[in-house]
């Protein structure tokens, strides 16, 4: 029943005709190659190359049910004809057929055609028992970033619940980067922000996964993008390790090629406001991908900016060297360990900083690491991401989640990729660049946009302290300002929540009852401090941070 389109195509260089049919009515697909001695044509077949995205979006776009007939025949007319080598068989309910020429085109050319059609289909995704329709994302599927190679990054898009204006053109679009390196942003989307949770339920005296909705998404007002990032994390895909980000400026081309990429594929995303947020080692990519977007957009005609209007960094790995060594105070005024155990720990720190000022970039994470083993070694706790917790945050669901393969094709996912909640290999790929700092690019973004940073106060990795510690270091004409400015009592329905301060574009928020992942341990106060921070209200409204009275005050 339904619709199927059915493609042939002859490639005399490879002996071989392809068949690709799709099912319009439930989306599923195939493709097959005839000859079967043609391994390198079949390689080729595995990898979706993309040149001219947009305009072959546009092709597989007029060849959907949403389209008319006319329109679509239209379209295939409008270039040259080659009936001998390409045909497409239209099948409707009555079971009849009709067959329409295909443009002449290289044969290279067709392959990308039919390549598009699978990013097509993964833009409508299709429902399972575990992601019911109404748990579907909006969009979802892969945006290309390198055309030669057909790597790819995986996006899985919700809409905004109840868009705050009355066009969609104008409701704030957030992006959720997930941190690592090398994490995928699915553990954002279904253990944090995302509209649905993935949890344990007890069913027939057996423990089974299950989503349930989350009332804390930061979809409700907002658009809210989740990427893989970067290439090897999650269901991206790289079409060899060579090709994986070294470095956070090539973090950034890829995420502003998949960022463009997206907001062409609807012309209501073309000026949405446009908020990058991420936690953990998103403390780099998020500055990273900022910093070359307000670069970028310089250099572009207004028709192809991003309108950037602020970054939000969670628990964020920012300034490592000074990050790292905060670790021992931290833990011995929280009463963890013994000054005996902070002398050593210092120690470790040090060696950790020698490193980095050495330019020993590997071994100096390498030292970091032995900072943070030796912490958890002598704390005993189950996570230093919230030392307030008896078990880790149950990240294995989501992998357990993704790896069922009705999940990944309702998501539009790759289905031969097994799922990692964190890509060893990216980590790898990143290990150099972990000890170097972004603050500078932090400092640029201040300038030119809105920055919040929030930490939630239990957290020991990336907390409260080791972020203060690098922001009194900003060189900022505002720094001075921001230091002095009134810490506001945060309340959320007249419950202490946490701490706000604020001067100009900055923005610092702790969040009490919370660890690494703010949005999972405070669901709904983490919503409410990003829809305020985006909107100006509360306490972060101008009107709430008078102007510091003058002082003596000065930075080292």
């Amino acid at each position: 029943m339904g619709h199927y389109f059915q493609f042939f195509y002859c490639l005399p260089e490879f002996g071989s005709i392809i068949v690709c049919t799709i099912n319009d009515s439930n989306r599923a697909y195939s493709i097959v190659n005839t000859n079967k001695k043609s391994p390198s044509l079949s390689r080729q077949l595995q990898f979706l190359h993309f040149h001219g995205y947009n305009e072959q979006f546009t092709f597989c776009h007029l060849l959907s049910t949403k389209n008319s007939q006319k329109s679509k025949d239209a379209f295939l007319k409008s270039i040259r004809h080659e009936p001998s080598s390409l045909y497409i068989t239209r099948e409707t309910q009555s079971q009849k057929n009709t067959e329409l020429p295909i443009p002449k085109m290289k044969s290279t050319t067709t392959i990308y055609f039919l390549f598009c059609f699978f990013f097509f289909l993964h833009h409508s995704p299709s429902s399972s028992s575990l992601l019911p329709k109404e748990a579907l994302p909006t969009k979802s599927g892969y945006l290309p970033v390198n055309p030669a190679t057909g790597s790819a990054i995986f996006y899985a898009y919700y809409e905004a619940q109840t868009p705050i204006t009355s066009s969609l053109s104008q409701t704030p679009l957030l992006i959720w980067l997930q941190g690592g390196p090398g994490c995928s942003s699915m553990t954002g989307n279904f253990l944090e922000l995302g509209p649905w949770r993935v949890t344990l339920s007890q069913r027939q005296n057996a423990e089974q996964l299950s989503l349930k909705p989350n009332p804390g998404s930061w979809n409700r007002i907002f658009g809210l993008l989740f990427i893989d990032n970067p290439i090897g994390a999650g269901f991206s895909f790289a079409a060899t390790n060579d090709e994986i980000p070294r470095d956070q400026i090539s973090v950034a081309k890829h995420l502003f090629a998949a960022i463009t990429g997206f907001i062409n594929l609807d012309p209501l995303f073309k000026n949405r406001p446009v908020y990058i947020t991420g936690e953990s080692y998103a403390g780099k990519y998020v500055p990273a991908i900022g910093y070359f977007i307000l670069k970028q957009n310089k250099q572009l005609p207004s028709s192809k900016r991003v309108n950037l209007q602020g970054v939000a960094i969670g628990n964020g790995l920012t300034d490592p060297a000074t990050q790292v060594a905060t670790h021992a105070l931290n833990a011995y005024f929280s009463g963890l360990i013994n000054e005996r155990q902070k002398d050593e720990l210092e120690k470790a720190q040090g060696e950790a900083i020698r490193l980095v000022k050495m330019g020993n970039w590997s071994e100096a994470t390498n030292a970091r690491n032995e900072v943070l083993d030796l912490l958890q070694d002598m704390t005993g706790l189950a996570t230093l991401y919230d030392f307030s917790k008896k078990v880790p945050y149950p990240t294995e669901l989501v992998t357990r989640l993704l790896r069922i393969d009705e999940v990944k094709k309702a998501l539009g996912a790759k289905e031969t990729i097994v799922f990692e909640d964190c890509s060893d290999v990216v980590g790898e790929a990143l290990h150099a660049d972990e000890m170097k700092s972004v603050k500078f690019m932090v400092e640029f973004l201040v300038r030119n946009t809105k920055v919040l940073l929030y930490q939630g106060h239990f957290d020991l990795r990336d907390g409260v302290v080791s972020t203060e510690a690098w922001v009194k270091t900003m060189k900022w004409e505002g720094i001075e300002s921001f230091l002095m400015a009134e810490r506001k009592v945060w309340k959320v329905k007249e419950e202490l929540a946490g701490y706000v301060q604020k001067w100009g574009n900055l923005s610092h928020v702790v969040v009490l009852g919370a660890g690494h992942l703010v949005p999972t341990d405070q669901p709904l106060n983490s919503q409410i401090m990003i829809e305020d921070w985006v909107l100006d209200k509360g306490l972060f409204a101008a009107n709430h941070h008078k102007k510091p009275p003058p002082s003596s005050f000065r930075l080292l």
